[in-house]
C-alpha cells in the first residue's frame, strides 16, 4: 500500500494530473455508471463556479491499485481534497450540489 493514500493523502502523481489550487474533487468513475455521468456533470459545475478548485475524474477500472489502496468499492466515490492533497470528505453515490459546496467549505 501506497504509504501516502493510506495517511489520507494524494498527489499530483497518483491522480495524474495538478491539483487545485485551494481544493480538487476527484471522482471515481466506471464505463457504465449511469450516476457517474450526472456526478460528472455536478462536480464540474461546482469547480467552474469556485475558483481555485480543480475536479478529476479518474476511471477505476484503469486505475484498479489506486482504487484498491483508498478501499474504494462502488462508482462514483467522491473523495475531496484540500490544497494539500488530504482527503477530508469522501462519499459513495450521485452527490447534490449543496453537499458538495459544503464539503469544500471544510476543505478550504
Amino acid at each position: 500500500m501506497d504509504p501516502k493514500t493510506a495517511a489520507g493523502t494524494l498527489d499530483a502523481a497518483q491522480l495524474g494530473v495538478e491539483l487545485g489550487d485551494r481544493a480538487t474533487l476527484v471522482q471515481f468513475s466506471s464505463a457504465f455508471c449511469q450516476p457517474c455521468r450526472a456526478t460528472r456533470r455536478t462536480l464540474a459545475e461546482v469547480a467552474g463556479m469556485v475558483e481555485g478548485v480543480a475536479h478529476v475524474e479518474i476511471d477505476a477500472e484503469a486505475h484498479l491499485a489506486l482504487v484498491r489502496s483508498l478501499g474504494i468499492s462502488r462508482t462514483p466515490t467522491v473523495l475531496v481534497l484540500d490544497a494539500a492533497g488530504r482527503i477530508v470528505r469522501r462519499a459513495a453515490g450521485q452527490p447534490r450540489t449543496a453537499d458538495v459546496v459544503a464539503a469544500l467549505g471544510q476543505a478550504m
